[in-house]
């Protein structure tokens, strides 16, 4: 049997590792709460809603989020994918919305040592500047088995993480 057919088949046949089965914290239905900085001279935007979290072969995580959109742009559907790539050893997953044509992929995710604070980053258009891109990080940071937050950040100018977004996602039930 040749190399390619060997990592064809186990990449066909791919069995959990533990950073898989970490990912099972994310498994339920959660209502969260947050807040947004839409601009740098504006107050942060408040916005709500829930999220249903499944695991697709126990190698994945898809989130599906329904709730508002800040800055009162109407209602946001959110589609979150997020796995662990055994060949490139990191964090990797997509990230699409409704009112957004981008999809943001994330290529570069860690795990910290206490494996409590899962932190991804992606490319994606500056808000700010038409035509321009910037980095941003998305940190999940598991308070409990129940309570969880998300902080987005992007990389400023002067080389620092600016938070642009926080919201606290509690637990309503497990899958």
């Amino acid at each position: 049997m040749d190399t390619n057919t060997t990592q064809q088949e186990s990449m066909m046949n791919a069995q959990p590792q533990k950073e898989h089965e970490w990912l099972h914290k994310f498994v339920g239905e959660w209502t969260f709460e947050g807040e947004a900085t839409m601009a740098p001279d504006q107050p942060p935007e408040k916005f709500k809603g829930v999220e249903n979290v499944r695991a697709i072969g126990g190698l994945w995580i898809v989130a599906e989020g329904k709730g508002e959109c800040p800055g009162g742009m109407g209602e946001a559907t959110t589609l979150l994918s997020i796995g662990f790539d055994t060949q490139k050893k990191r964090y990797v997953g997509t990230f699409v919305a409704s009112m957004m044509t981008y999809l943001w992929v994330y290529d570069n995710g860690e795990l910290d040592a206490a494996e409590k604070v899962l932190s991804l980053y992606a490319d994606g258009p500056d808000f700010k500047v038409e035509g321009k891109m910037a980095k941003y990080k998305d940190v999940t940071e598991f308070r409990s088995d129940d309570h969880r937050v998300l902080t987005s950040y992007l990389l400023g100018d002067d080389g620092q993480w600016q938070c642009i977004m926080t919201a606290h996602y509690r637990r309503r039930r497990s899958i």
